[in-house]
């Protein structure tokens, strides 16, 4: 949730950003020292209802508004929402993340435009979806009570690619355990953060440059 008092939120940059990368946004807000930025989630289970995303973003951006944000940068990518993100993104003259998905950005649209051809039967895992495995797949879908229906849901895909943002052995042990379950190959690939630092860099930076001015190397 945002934190700053209306008093103050004009000089602050508020995100509004998908609930599955809350954790990732904060962790880049204090890598980077973006002091001057706020976080606000719409809920993370929007994954599977792409449609919900663009109408919670809609009331999200006059919410933010009326309470006198003076920037607002939306951390979603199109998300499987049919461009309707960016007609609100257009509508109320804001920015988005770039790319099609997270897990796009998460690798860096370059690298991703260079693989995404012979990804394309690969089921990707974050360190969100490690953490949210069975929340978000096993008791969903059934798989705890209905095995047998692992083929009917996961029988086209090829690989589990496990994007880390993080080098954890606990997540390793999820990811490599959810590619044993569904029966597929698998393949981790170390990605950080990704373009969402950059993205989030330079929302600050457009901002306010002379309060906060990033240096990288």
């Amino acid at each position: 949730m945002a934190t700053a008092s209306k008093s103050t939120q004009g000089d602050r940059l508020l995100v509004i950003g998908c609930g599955m990368l809350a954790r990732e946004i904060l962790a880049v807000k204090e890598q980077l020292g973006l002091d001057h930025l706020d976080l606000t989630c719409l809920p993370a289970e929007f994954h599977y209802y792409p449609d919900r995303i663009a109408p919670a973003l809609d009331k999200a951006i006059v919410k933010a508004k009326a309470d006198g944000y003076g920037q607002i940068f939306v951390g979603y990518a199109d998300c499987g929402s049919g461009g309707m993100v960016d007609r609100i993104c257009e509508k109320h003259g804001v920015e988005r993340m770039d790319g099609p998905h997270c897990f796009a950005f998460y690798q860096g649209m370059e690298a991703f435009r260079a693989i995404e051809d012979g990804d394309m039967m690969s089921f990707y895992m974050t360190d969100f979806l490690c953490r949210q495995f069975d929340a978000f797949f096993i008791k969903p879908l059934g798989l705890d009570r209905h095995p047998e229906l692992i083929a009917d849901y996961f029988g086209n895909y090829e690989k589990v690619v496990y994007l880390a943002q993080t080098n954890d052995p606990a997540l390793d042990k999820v990811a490599e355990d959810a590619a044993r379950l569904l029966g597929l190959a698998y393949e981790r690939r170390f990605t950080g953060y990704g373009d969402l630092s950059s993205s989030l860099a330079k929302a600050a930076l457009d901002h306010d440059p002379e309060k906060w001015n990033p240096v990288f190397g």
